[in-house]
């Protein structure tokens, strides 16, 4: 669905409010949205936990996640640069020389870092002197030796070859650079940890908030996701197959602030470990800008269940789906009139059940579903503000915008105070 067309009033609120178990959900937003509309709601039956590295709701710190806990084998370390490098390029030019490089060279710094307990913020020191050898020796002290030598040598390969894949690298983890996000995902001794393995077995809440934009945070909320995700699934397959009860991703604006690159593979088999994702995007194209033409066919393929509301503006998109609704047949009455009098013909022919052009014309609050082993149908999407319990949720979202108002309000005083000072 285009903006402002019901994708977070009509799917994401609801879906969170009926949710049984353990809700992710990313967002670019705070005030009027899903994070200030459920927070109450789910704060009711478990823990809520608030990722805020850029302060889009002027949360405060509450909490701390170790980024570098998934790195600790080379397969993770390569997942967790990957959110970097995918965070900051498209799916086009995430394979040239100098991506694939940096990609490598932060994999071997996070793995380093992860094998010593080191805090993700040593990794940034490596990558700003790229002769330090203590990345390689960390590594070739916790048996990475093969890791240690690709690392040996990008750092003692040709100067000019070395700094522009150092650099490429310094740009990708950026964010980091900036110590009210980095605090995030550093260990503190006065706040409690978030542990993915343990909140896949809660009713717990995580919300992740990033702004849009390459560059941004939006690596950290990624790592995040992608970690609550694989931390699931490896529950459901230490707990018979299946996560009961099943833990919800709501992925809003995943196109913009959660870009994980192989979402589209691990669509075929999250459902299947009670594993729910949510894919919510503007467009198919905005869809295939991130995934590529074969990403974005495949994660549509594998979604048992597709909703496309309004605003779709791609016509050859509008006129797939016309052509998967199907013709139906139309009777056609003719009538002649002659010197013999007045005769009446019938005849039928076919026509498209919904052409392209009504398709790019669906009115808010309405969607097409496309499920498997049905027909698509056209629905009414019901918003949560229309259920009976709008008159808790209500008054409660207001509070919560007004909160993050007064938060605002309050650093801005801080900010100005300190300037004149």
């Amino acid at each position: 669905m285009a903006p402002r067309s019901g994708k977070t009033t009509g799917l994401a609120i609801p879906a969170i409010l009926d949710a049984p178990g353990p809700v992710v959900l990313t967002s670019n937003k705070a005030g009027g949205d899903a994070f200030t509309t459920t927070f109450d709601a789910r704060a009711a039956v478990g823990t809520v936990w608030t990722l805020d590295p850029q302060q889009i709701a002027h949360y405060p710190r509450r909490m701390w996640w170790d980024i570098l806990d998934s790195a600790h084998d080379l397969a993770g370390a390569k997942r967790l640069a990957g959110h970097f490098v995918a965070a900051s390029v498209d799916e086009n030019n995430s394979n040239d020389f100098w991506s694939t490089a940096a990609s490598n060279t932060l994999a071997a710094l996070f793995l380093a870092g992860a094998s010593a307990g080191r805090p993700v913020t040593d990794v940034l020191a490596w990558l700003a002197s790229p002769s330090d050898r203590t990345p390689v020796d960390l590594l070739a002290d916790a048996g990475h030796h093969a890791v240690a030598a690709q690392l040996q040598g990008t750092v003692s390969g040709a100067v000019e070859t070395r700094d522009g894949i150092y650099e490429t690298s310094r740009q990708y983890a950026s964010c980091l650079l900036e110590p009210e996000i980095a605090a995030w995902v550093t260990r503190s001794a006065k706040l409690p940890e978030f542990r993915p393995f343990d909140f896949a077995q809660s009713r717990d809440t995580l919300f992740l908030l990033s702004k849009d934009g390459g560059g941004s945070a939006a690596a950290i909320i990624a790592a995040a996701a992608d970690s609550v995700m694989r931390a699931a699934v490896a529950v459901a397959e230490r707990s018979g197959g299946r996560l009961d009860p099943p833990a919800l991703c709501v992925l809003d604006e995943a196109a913009n602030v959660c870009r994980i690159s192989d979402l589209p593979d691990l669509y075929s088999h999250l459902g299947s470990r009670g594993v729910l994702p949510i894919t919510i995007l503007q467009s198919y194209k905005q869809g295939k800008r991130v995934w590529g033409d074969n990403g974005m066919d495949a994660l549509w393929s594998a979604a048992t269940i597709k909703l496309v509301g309004s605003g779709i503006d791609d016509i050859d998109f509008a006129d797939q789906l016309s052509r998967a609704i199907g013709e139906h047949e139309v009777q056609t009455t003719s009538v002649s009139r002659s010197e013999s009098g007045t005769s009446t013909s019938v005849s039928m022919r076919t026509e498209r059940i919904l052409p392209p052009d009504q398709i790019r014309a669906l009115p808010k609050g309405k969607a097409l579903v496309l499920a498997t082993g049905t027909r698509i149908a056209l629905i009414d999407l019901k918003p949560w503000y229309a259920e009976p319990s709008a008159k808790t949720l209500g008054p409660a979202s207001d509070a919560a915008t007004a909160s993050i108002t007064d938060r605002a309000l309050a650093k801005l005083t801080q900010d100005d105070f300190g300037a004149c000072s």
